[in-house]
C-alpha cells in the first residue's frame, strides 16, 4: 500500500476513534484523557495493531498539541498577572520542589542509581504536566475559578525552573564541566528573560502588530508566531511549552479573544493527538516488571502534590474546597517527565521503564484526582458524626454557674447606669 494511502487510513481511523472515545467520556462525565492514553497503549508499540504509517505525523502533531495547550492557557492571563502570581507564589514553588522532587531522588538512591539517576528521577516526580492540566481545567470548566491563578502560578514556576534544571541535567549526563554547563544555563535564562521582558513592556505593540479583522490572517499569524517562538525557545535549551505560554501572555485584548476562539478547535484536536501519541510510544510489556515501585512512588507523590496545591491555595486565601481542587488538579505528570527520562535513559537505562509506568499511572489518575478529590473529601468529612455529648461534669456545672452569675451582674450594672 502506498505510504500516503496508509497514512490517510491510519490517521482517519485514529481521529474517528478519538471522536467516539470523547463522546463516550462525555456521557459518563469523565475527562477523555485517560481513555485517549489507553487507546494509544492498545495500538502502539507492542499493542494490538501498531500504527507505523502515521507515527511520524502523530509525533509532530503531539508537539503542536502541547504548544497550543500552553498558548491558549497563556491567552487567559496578562503579563502583569503572571508577574504578580510569581511574586506571591514563590514560597509555594519551594514547597512544591521539596515535597515532590525529594521522593524521586530518595527512590533513585535506594535503587542504587547514583547521583545522576537521583537528579533525573527527582525531575520526573517533581514537574506536573502543564498540557494535561490545561486540558483538564478546560474540560471541567474551571478556568474562571479562584484557585486557577494559583495552579497556573505553580505550573509557570515549574516550567521556568526547567530552564535551569534541563541544562544542568544535560551537563551532568554528558559529563560537561562547570564552565560548559554555566554557559548553557545563562543562554536559557537569558532567553526566558528576554521573552518575558518583551511580553511585559511591549505586549500592546505585539498585539497591535498581530491584530487583523480577517480571521484567516489572525489565525495564520498567531499560530505561526507561536510555533516559531516555541521552536527557537527549544533550540536555546528552553522548553517549547514555556515559549508558547509567554506568547499567549504577550497577546491581550481583542486579539487574545479572537485568537482563543479560532485556535480552540485546533487545540482540542492536537491535544488529543498528544495524549494518544504518549500511549503509542509506550510498550505495554515494559510496564509489569516495574509496576509496583512505580505505583508506590505515584501514591506518595499524589499525596505530596495535593499537599502542594493545598498550601499554595491557602496562602492565596482560598477556601477548603478550592484548596482541594487545586491539589487534585496538580497531580498529573506528563510531557516534561518523559523528556527528562528520555535524556537520562542513555546513562541510566533502568529509569526508562519505571518513569514510563509512573507517568502513565499519574496521567490517568491526574484527571480523576482533579475531578474527584474535593467531592470525595467533602463527602467523607460530611459522614463524620459529631461527638455525642455525655452528662455534664462537676467542672462544667461550676463553669456554667459562674458564667450565668457574671452575665447577671453585668446586666444589673448596665441597668443601674441607665
Amino acid at each position: 500500500m502506498h505510504d500516503t494511502t496508509a497514512l490517510l487510513i491510519e490517521l482517519g481511523a485514529v481521529i474517528l476513534a478519538l471522536g467516539i472515545i470523547g463522546r463516550l467520556a462525555g456521557r459518563i462525565g469523565l475527562s477523555p484523557i485517560p481513555l485517549y492514553l489507553l487507546a494509544g497503549l492498545a495500538f502502539g508499540h507492542g499493542g494490538l495493531i501498531p500504527l507505523d504509517a502515521s507515527e511520524d505525523f502523530t509525533a509532530v502533531g503531539a508537539e503542536i498539541g502541547v504548544i497550543l495547550l500552553l498558548l491558549l492557557l497563556g491567552l487567559e492571563y496578562s503579563a502583569s498577572e503572571l508577574v504578580s502570581s510569581l511574586k506571591t507564589q514563590y514560597p509555594s514553588g519551594i514547597v512544591d520542589f521539596l515535597l515532590n522532587a525529594v521522593p524521586g531522588a530518595v527512590a533513585a538512591l535506594v535503587l542504587g542509581w547514583g547521583a545522576v539517576g537521583a537528579v533525573a528521577l527527582a525531575g520526573v516526580t517533581w514537574i506536573s504536566s502543564s498540557g494535561v492540566i490545561a486540558k483538564v481545567m478546560t474540560d471541567l470548566g474551571r478556568l474562571g475559578n479562584r484557585e486557577t491563578p494559583v495552579i497556573l502560578g505553580v505550573l509557570v514556576m515549574e516550567d521556568l525552573a526547567m530552564a535551569v534544571y534541563l541544562p544542568l541535567l544535560t551537563a551532568m549526563l554528558a559529563g560537561v564541566g562547570l564552565a560548559g554547563g554555566s554557559v548553557t544555563l545563562l543562554i536559557s535564562l537569558g532567553t526566558v528573560g528576554l521573552v518575558l521582558y518583551a511580553a511585559l513592556r511591549h505586549g500592546r505593540l505585539i498585539s497591535r502588530a498581530v491584530s487583523s479583522d480577517n480571521p484567516e490572517m489572525l489565525l495564520l499569524v498567531v499560530l505561526g508566531l507561536t510555533v516559531l517562538v516555541a521552536g527557537l525557545a527549544q533550540q536555546l535549551q528552553v522548553s517549547a511549552a514555556v515559549g508558547a505560554f509567554l506568547v499567549g501572555i504577550a497577546l491581550s485584548g481583542e486579539v487574545a479573544e479572537g485568537a482563543h476562539k479560532l485556535l480552540a478547535p485546533l487545540r482540542d484536536l492536537f491535544a488529543a493527538v498528544f495524549f494518544v501519541f504518549f500511549g503509542l510510544s509506550t510498550d505495554p510489556a515494559d510496564i509489569p516488571p516495574v509496576l509496583l515501585p512505580a505505583l508506590l512512588l505515584a501514591v506518595v507523590t499524589t499525596l505530596t502534590k495535593i499537599g502542594t496545591g493545598w498550601y499554595a491555595a491557602r496562602r492565596a486565601g482560598i477556601g477548603r474546597r478550592g484548596r482541594l481542587r487545586a491539589g487534585g488538579t496538580l497531580v498529573a505528570r506528563g510531557e516534561f517527565s518523559i523528556v527528562i527520562a528520555g535524556l537520562a535513559v542513555a546513562t541510566e537505562p533502568r529509569i526508562g521503564p519505571i518513569a514510563t509506568a509512573y507517568v502513565l499511572i499519574l496521567v490517568i489518575i491526574g484527571p480523576l484526582a482533579a475531578r474527584w478529590t474535593e467531592p470525595l473529601v467533602t463527602r467523607a468529612q460530611g459522614r463524620r458524626k459529631p461527638p455525642v455529648a455525655g452528662p455534664p461534669t462537676l467542672e462544667d456545672m461550676i463553669a456554667a454557674e459562674s458564667a450565668e452569675s457574671a452575665k447577671s451582674a453585668g446586666q444589673a450594672q448596665q441597668t443601674s447606669r441607665s
